[in-house]
């Protein structure tokens, strides 16, 4: 029996407002937006008949809405996989300027359009992103079954997941990035992704992939912003409130969206809730959590790391330093574990410090919360741990 899930992101455009819609490929935009505006008009630049169509003559956009009814131009007018097409936001431009037409402009990247220098609306049209799944839209989970599918709704739900994955990978590689152009040295940005494997979720050092790649590191710059701008990832930079000489400055991480896809992409698999492997699936899982968090809540707090030249470090420092936390994959939380937040709170006084590990049971120590994954989720969801 195929699993539906409802969705936590908000679309309310009032009269006369339009929006982008932004997410990785097979996140559910598109099942979300028919779901949600199930009487909207639709266009969907992926079926090849209409591609053609509106590439050639943009203008048939406008004569056919022009055509339709009022009570149909009411509705928000959908625009599916809109980069396919970056010149029919000129089109989608004078539309909203002289008729008062709504658009919703579905996509998973905006990085043609603005390469092609197309028409981003001015401001016209509020920004939304979809996330794989997040935790308040699963009714029953289970942490292995979430660290090695990921949450992409077709893997999440398949028990042929692995399949899946890979060709999720292949057909990013195929339709986002090699068929659109994005970069013409194919078997150097093929390199580049194999060494994602090892630079995932660590220090991002350019010089050291791009001696892998055989590459400069101005080009391998170039492929991580690849990745950002067609949603695949983020970085994540250190926390910099004041500068100190002991605290690596300039060092980003990067992490991919979504945990099953990183798994894929490292040949990973997680059979028990202990180890190395573990511990890195893990954390990546609570970054989701609150990469998704942060938009979907419109809080717009930043995500940053905290480390020393020493090697101290703490997993993520939420806002201007408001909320340290440590992700732990253990069970075993000992006092030894709580150095690096004790160094955080000692330097800078976080209003909040949590150990998020794979406990029963909450502690408290040194003011330090010790919390179980779930309950610490719960709270993030519910607006708790910042907002």
């Amino acid at each position: 029996m195929m699993q539906y899930f409802t969705r936590i992101l908000n679309i309310n455009l009032p009269e006369h407002q339009s929006a982008f819609l932004w997410g990785p490929r097979k996140t559910g935009k598109s099942t979300f937006l028919k779901s949600k505006f199930p009487d909207s008009l639709t266009f969907d630049f992926l079926d090849t008949e209409i591609f053609f169509e509106f590439s050639k003559r943009p203008f048939l956009m406008r004569e056919q809405l022009q055509a339709k009814s009022p009570d149909v131009l009411q509705k928000p007018i959908i625009l599916d996989e809109v980069q396919k097409i970056p010149q029919m936001l000129d089109e989608v431009h004078w539309l909203i300027e002289n008729k008062g037409f709504r658009f919703i402009l579905c996509g998973s990247s905006a990085r043609k359009l603005k390469r092609g220098k197309a028409n981003l609306l001015g401001g016209r049209a509020w920004r939304f992103e979809m996330f794989p799944l997040v935790t308040p839209e699963l009714i029953d989970w289970e942490l292995l079954t979430v660290l090695n599918r990921g949450l992409v709704p077709t893997h999440f739900r398949q028990k042929d997941y692995k399949k899946s994955l890979k060709a999720y990978l292949q057909d990013y590689l195929k339709e986002e990035v090699f068929a659109e152009g994005l970069t013409r040295n194919i078997p150097a940005f093929l390199r580049f992704f194999d060494a994602l494997g090892y630079s995932h979720g660590e220090l991002t050092n350019y010089s050291n992939i791009a001696c892998d790649c055989g590459v400069d590191s101005k080009t391998v710059r170039e492929y991580y912003q690849i990745l950002v701008d067609t949603l695949m990832g983020t970085f994540v930079e250190p926390f910099k409130k004041r500068q100190n000489r002991q605290v690596i400055s300039k060092a980003p991480k990067f992490y991919l969206f979504d945990v099953g896809v990183a798994g894929a992409l490292t040949q990973r698999v997680i059979p028990e809730e202990r180890g190395e492997l573990f511990g890195k699936a893990f954390e990546h899982f609570i970054f989701m959590e609150l990469t998704a968090y942060r938009s979907y809540s419109e809080t717009d707090y930043k995500i940053e790391f905290w480390r020393t030249k020493s090697g101290i470090e703490v997993d993520f420092i939420l806002g201007n330093g408001e909320v340290a936390i440590e992700v732990k994959g253990t069970n075993n939380i000992e006092k030894k574990d709580l150095f690096p937040l004790r160094a955080f709170n000692e330097e800078f006084v976080p209003k909040a410090s949590y150990v998020v590990a794979n406990i029963r049971e909450e502690r408290i120590i040194d003011k330090i919360r010790v919390v179980p994954y779930r309950k610490f989720l719960s709270e993030l969801w519910m607006g708790k741990v910042i907002s």
